[in-house]
């Protein structure tokens, strides 16, 4: 069954098992989109599909996990820089660049949902795991399908947690509405979609923290599925002077003194 106009099916198949390093994550995931497509036709692969994937599994297929005794340490070894520190009851939470350009708590070294005594660290290159996703999948089942790969962050001004687009392929992550007319005749100005995050918090909704099924099908965008692999959910960071916050705010008014008393000294 396909998704109408102005609608979005998503689902998340179960079947998938427990991931270890070393798994041929291709073959697990065609293996449960087999199955649950043999009890519900309609869920069989089609054109314009979207795999949202969560990146643990990923993580684990590529042996991306490490000794739960070293985590701070993986911490400082993911870390490009430190943008904030927040001091509570059970520790310092540091808010962190990583290698991949995020802005992460942790920098994205996660200690759910893996074996006790281990933590994972997010893939190497989530989009080239997201590409190689969508070229085995695509050939196991012959259609042409976009992949994403997604991790949970927080965000500045809003409580709570929400997935977001690491990795991906096949997919127009970015829809820029510039220069488009709004409903009144007005011309949009700044309005840039991330159709990639938006995808993954939606598929999230389905696949939940502690379900098992770390896999969702969306369908409905075959609009954003691309021919070509695309240029990946690296292009939703921002970076440089896009950057508008670059340090947290104790380590900004830090900063001010530092450069302030610098200044006098000259």
């Amino acid at each position: 069954m396909t998704a109408g106009v102005g609608e979005l099916r998503v689902w998340a198949p179960d079947g998938v098992p427990e991931v270890v390093p070393g798994d041929d994550l291709v073959a697990l995931l065609t293996a449960a989109l087999r199955t649950d497509a043999d009890a519900e036709p309609s869920h069989a692969l089609a054109d314009g599909d979207v795999l949202v994937v969560t990146s643990k599994v990923v993580s684990k297929a590529e042996g991306r996990v490490v000794a739960a005794d070293d985590r701070e340490r993986a911490i400082t070894d993911e870390t490009v820089r430190v943008v904030a520190t927040r001091e509570h009851p059970g520790g310092v939470t540091r808010i962190v660049e990583n290698h991949l350009g995020l802005v992460m708590a942790a920098a994205g070294v996660d200690a759910s949902n893996t074996p006790e005594g281990t933590v994972l660290l997010l893939p190497v290159d989530p989009d080239a795991s997201a590409r190689a996703l969508r070229a085995g999948l695509a050939a196991a089942f012959g259609v042409r399908i976009g992949v994403l790969v997604t991790d949970t962050a927080g965000r500045p001004w809003r409580q709570g947690v929400t997935d977001l687009a690491i990795g991906a392929a096949g997919v127009q992550v970015l829809d820029d509405l510039r220069g488009q007319l709004d409903t009144f005749g007005r011309p949009l100005t700044m309005t840039v979609a991330a159709v990639a995050d938006e995808v993954a918090s939606a598929a999230e909704l389905v696949k939940g923290k502690a379900s098992g099924r770390p896999v969702a099908v969306v369908r409905g965008l075959g609009h954003v599925v691309t021919d070509d692999d695309g240029p990946g959910a690296r292009l939703l960071v921002r970076t440089g002077p896009d950057d508008m916050f670059h340090q947290g705010s104790a380590e900004a008014y830090a900063q001010g003194w530092k450069d302030a008393l610098a200044a006098e000294e000259r």
